[in-house]
């Protein structure tokens, strides 16, 4: 798939980013710039992620990172789904690093690619339907 294919499928999204890690958060918001997709945050404490997400308008979909300095991102994940908004869980550790009630969404495995952001969004939205 070409970078143009794959900007149309994700083109304008708008993306909640919760990182902690400010390089990661930057390098995933160019990354989410380049398929078009617009930006919500970041947010990087979870408190902050919480109130923010509460008082806003809902993204098409999230990108959280497990642990927050610290604190596992499951309230606000709790949150999220029950908006119905999808959700992608970055995390170093795999699929292993999450309780098994959040396995039915997509883990973007860090370090990460273009390729890999792209691949968890179209998973998470259900774009895709043969996913690896």
């Amino acid at each position: 798939m070409t970078m143009d294919e794959r900007d149309a499928e994700l083109a304008d999204l708008s993306v909640f980013v919760v990182e902690d890690e400010a390089l990661v958060a930057l390098n995933l918001e160019d990354m989410l710039a380049d398929l078009g997709c617009s930006v919500v945050g970041p947010m990087m404490r979870l408190s902050r992620a919480i109130e923010f997400f509460d008082a806003s308008p809902s993204p098409n979909i999230a990108i959280l990172d497990v642990n927050l300095a610290g604190e596992p991102v499951f309230e606000l994940a709790e949150r999220i789904e029950k908006r119905g908004v999808p959700i992608v869980f970055a995390t170093g550790y795999g699929r292993a690093g999450l309780p098994e009630a959040w396995h039915r969404w997509p883990i973007l495995q860090k370090p990460y690619t273009i390729d890999d952001v792209a691949g968890s969004l179209k998973a998470a939205l259900g774009v895709e339907a043969n996913a690896d």
